[in-house]
């Protein structure tokens, strides 16, 4: 075998293994007892010390040393960029450090779940003072002497800066207030009304996926405290969560989800099991999640379909036509959720996150202060009180589980479904008439065909770029919301 082809087996054997720590945080999240979650944090600390050492292995840099790039096609150029940037990475950060965030995080998440269903801050915070602990130290090991913030980002956006995203940000804000403002100066349209089966719900969620193209032979739809997809290539799950009274959060949890496993299980299968058989960034992943959910989902067109298939479940909604339906879906109004906010305020919410994790890394905000902050930064942004910390700080579920950095990928996947749906409603002219129909094929085989079979295949801007055909901008969104909100709130 070539040095090539040692490394590419080694790496298969990695992503394997890889694949199989994320099925135990699957399990955990969905159907592990809750008494066996001491057991697994020992667990994922062991599977994160094999993984750690696989990925410092010497032989992986020999490899790399030996290979002539030049005697290889694009694909094979593609997959050293990736092994070398994660190997060089790897080995920065102490096994002892690795693992210990693993066993960490693992305890972290179960003692926020509760926590957040107690309202109990002070429940959580002593455990995360560990988890931000150990993240700091990991950041400034990824950073030798740079910027730490700037190293968690390549974690889940390579190539993108916190200089980057304060430009990216400031353009955004303006525009999204504005209009922010101008939608909540009008009456606030009504919404669904009555009490919704959740078995119902969780058996249109999976007809709703499918409609979407999720494979269900390689996939299945569980319920979780906070929705997320796991997997990639031949087995991809989601989960969602329902609530009685809010049909949509079921719904839309899980086209959502479909975007992200959409994208995995699209990848080209030449790639499985190699670092190009993945989505390439978070920020491209949630630009197919945020499309699928937002610029298909939640379009006139597809709310057509929708209005008609709820009925068919539920009988009646509350609601007296396809066009309330349609508003009610979109309906802007205050609220402390992230996950339920509209596509108006969502950025907001991701503006707040990002800032303050930037000052807990920076050791400018400290954990034990972490709710006052976040409460005195809702209240300037929002304009109005957190009434419990389950609607505050301890909504989300990341940084329970490390993931700091990751929360800005969430702004620019929005940015990128902007510059797609662009791009994807100039090649397809009769998409709504599809879509009316329940019909996304012509989307979902779009995004397929020119985003999601390359997989790693490019670096994430250079994904966007390729599959619109230009750079990508805020100006698509910022110019699709105006318009869609404009219509619907008559500015």
């Amino acid at each position: 075998m070539t040095p090539f082809e040692q490394l590419m087996a080694y790496q298969r054997e990695t992503a394997a293994l890889e694949q199989v720590a994320g099925r135990l945080g699957w399990d955990q999240e969905t159907v592990m007892p809750r008494g066996a979650a001491d057991q697994r944090a020992e667990e994922m600390a062991a599977m994160e010390g094999v993984l750690h050492a696989r990925r410092v292995d010497p032989r992986v840099g020999d490899w790399l040393a030996a290979i002539e790039e030049t005697s290889l096609d694009d694909t094979g150029r593609a997959q050293l960029r990736h092994i070398r940037r994660d190997h060089e990475r790897a080995t920065r950060v102490p096994a002892r450090l690795s693992a210990e965030i693993a066993r960490v995080t693992s305890k972290a998440q179960r003692v926020w779940a509760e926590a957040r269903a107690k309202d109990d801050v002070a429940h959580f915070l002593p455990i995360l003072e560990q988890v931000v602990a150990l993240k700091r130290e990991e950041g400034a090991a990824l950073a030798a002497e740079g910027d730490v913030y700037d190293a968690m980002l390549q974690d889940y956006e390579p190539g993108m800066t916190g200089a980057a995203l304060d430009e990216l940000f400031g353009a955004l804000r303006p525009r999204l207030v504005a209009l922010r403002e101008a939608v909540l100066a009008k009456p606030e349209p009504q919404g669904v009304s009555g009490t919704f089966d959740e078995g119902v719900q969780m058996r249109l969620s999976r007809k709703i996926a499918q409609v979407f193209g999720y494979d269900m032979k390689r996939g299945r739809v569980d319920k979780a405290v906070h929705p997320f997809s796991s997997g990639s290539g031949l087995d991809v799950r989601i989960t969602t969560r329902t609530a009685p009274t809010d049909p949509f959060n079921c719904i839309y949890s899980t086209i959502h989800e479909v975007g992200h496993a959409s994208y995995e299980q699209n990848v080209d299968p030449a790639y499985l099991l190699t670092p190009l058989g993945q989505g390439v960034s978070m920020g491209v992943h949630e630009s197919q999640s945020r499309i699928y959910e937002n610029q298909l989902g939640r379009s006139r067109a597809f709310t057509d379909y929708l209005f008609r298939e709820m009925r068919d479940a539920y009988g009646e909604l509350g609601l007296v036509d396809p066009e309330a339906f349609y508003v009610a879906v979109n309906r802007v109004q205050k609220g402390y959720i992230r996950t339920e906010a509209d596509e108006v305020q969502y950025n907001l919410h991701i503006l707040l996150r990002t800032d303050i994790e930037r000052r807990l890394i920076s050791r400018e905000l400290e954990v034990n202060d972490l709710e006052e902050a976040w409460n005195a930064r809702f209240l300037a942004d929002f304009g109005y009180p957190v009434d419990r910390p389950s609607n505050g700080v301890l909504q989300d579920v990341h940084w329970s589980v490390g993931l700091f950095g990751y929360f800005p990928t969430y702004t620019l996947g929005n940015v990128y479904a902007g510059c797609l749906n662009e791009a994807l409603r100039r090649d397809v002219p009769d998409l709504d008439a599809r879509l009316a129909e329940g019909e996304t094929a012509p989307a979902t085989d779009w995004l397929r065909e020119n985003l999601q079979r390359h997989g790693g295949l490019r670096e994430p801007r250079d994904t966007i770029a390729a599959a619109c055909g230009a750079e990508p901008s805020e100006g698509p969104l910022l110019d699709y919301l105006e318009a869609k909100f404009g219509s619907i709130y008559g500015l």
